[in-house]
């Protein structure tokens, strides 16, 4: 008996031996796992080289919100208070802080802040206007582009 004893203890169950197997085959292998981190870095590189492509359309988009609908919620307000749009000379300025001579007629700030456009250029304006869709009655307020320089790629409210 003492024979049967110390064989038993010397020899796996088969319930041990079955609980081993399958905790083996639930798991990954390190081919696996190295398998997977490298396709993970692989559509990371393409996502990342992408990016500017994905946004790079929205710069337009942006410039063209501003000039065509940001402007002219402080803009028209500035004209109801003062009688007219800012002269060239005053410029987008007129919307933050009020021109000399005219801070009793003036209600603003009618923006919170004038920004820079998508290309980190400050945006155009001239009053009167002469590519806008009223003419000389309204302004023109554009941003120079990608390029930076008065050209075809002019986004503007017109």
């Amino acid at each position: 008996m003492p024979h049967n004893i110390t064989k038993s203890l010397m020899t796996p169950s088969p319930s041990l031996l079955s609980k081993r197997n399958a905790h083996r085959s639930g798991g990954f292998s390190l081919i696996e796992i190295l398998f997977v981190i490298g396709l993970i870095a692989l559509l990371l590189t393409l996502v990342v080289g992408n990016i500017g492509g994905i946004f790079g359309g929205q710069q337009e988009k942006v410039a063209d919100i501003f000039v065509k609908q940001t402007v002219k919620l402080g803009v028209v307000p500035y004209k109801l208070d003062m009688g007219n749009y800012p002269t060239t000379e005053q410029g987008l300025e007129a919307l933050l802080k009020a021109p000399a001579g005219k801070e009793g007629k003036w209600k603003g700030p009618y923006l919170e802040e004038l920004p820079m456009d998508p290309w980190d250029n400050p945006y155009r304006y001239r009053f009167p206007g002469s590519k806008n869709i009223n003419g000389a009655k309204g302004y023109d307020v554009w941003s120079l582009g990608s390029d930076g320089v008065e050209s075809a790629d002019d986004i503007g409210n017109w």
